[in-house]
């Protein structure tokens, strides 16, 4: 499966980019229409596993494989993780707040995404 998304640059681009739209979308949904959920944490999780995804659809999508673009990546999980949350902070009519926390679980996401990919990766050579 990975081989087939490394010989489709284009569609994994693609994928990356709705993947990043959709992470803005759903983290500028209004506070009042997120569903209620008991769940200790589940905000965290959320970012923890939208960032990851979303570093790793991006080095999906690049022809080559290295550590500066993975450490690009990584940064760039952080600098769109912190924009959501300034964007949540400054949008005060979504019932939103500024959470550097939220920030934290981007970056931790992001950076078990590289993670995984360079293993993954790794593996497939």
């Amino acid at each position: 499966m990975v081989q087939s998304l490394l010989q489709n640059k284009r569609r994994v681009r693609f994928i990356a980019i709705l993947w990043t739209l959709l992470i803005f979308l759903l983290c500028l949904i209004p506070g009042r229409d997120i569903p209620d959920v008991h769940i200790p944490l589940i905000d965290k999780w959320v970012h923890f596993v939208l960032f990851g995804l979303f570093s790793l659809l991006w080095l999906l999508s690049f022809e080559k494989k290295n550590s500066l673009i993975a450490l690009a990546v990584f940064a760039a999980s952080i600098l769109v993780g912190w924009c959501v949350e300034l964007l949540q902070g400054q949008l005060s009519f979504l019932g939103r707040s500024y959470d550097p926390r939220d920030i934290l679980a981007d970056g931790i996401g992001g950076f078990l995404g590289v993670v995984l990919f360079m293993v993954w990766h790794r593996n497939e050579k």
